[in-house]
């Protein structure tokens, strides 16, 4: 039963730092390399560069909550909703891509 996930390529689960600018910080992040690739992905949907959706991403969460403890955690818990099929809506999306441009 567990073959599937105990069996998979080491290079998934692969720590992999970035540096970003957050904020107007320059930061590191320290994710597994299959988040990362789920995070350019989302970024791309969203007509954004990686950097620029993790920096959008985090200004709207302080936005919203006032802080964030654990931002690494943030990104996956992402990552998770992005694979359940939350997406922003249509309006959200155009509002983005015209904010990009």
């Amino acid at each position: 039963m567990c073959r599937v996930f105990a069996g998979q390529d080491p290079e998934g689960y692969r720590q992999i730092n970035r540096s970003i600018r957050i904020d107007g910080h320059s930061t590191s992040i320290q994710l597994e390399s299959t988040f990362w690739g789920l995070l350019d992905e989302i970024a791309d949907s969203q007509g954004l560069t990686t950097p620029k959706f993790i920096s959008k991403l985090y200004d709207e969460a302080i936005e919203i909550n006032g802080e964030i403890p654990n931002f690494a955690s943030m990104l996956r818990t992402t990552c998770a909703l992005y694979l359940r099929g939350h997406r922003p809506s249509a309006e959200d999306q155009a509002a983005l891509k015209q904010e990009a441009a």
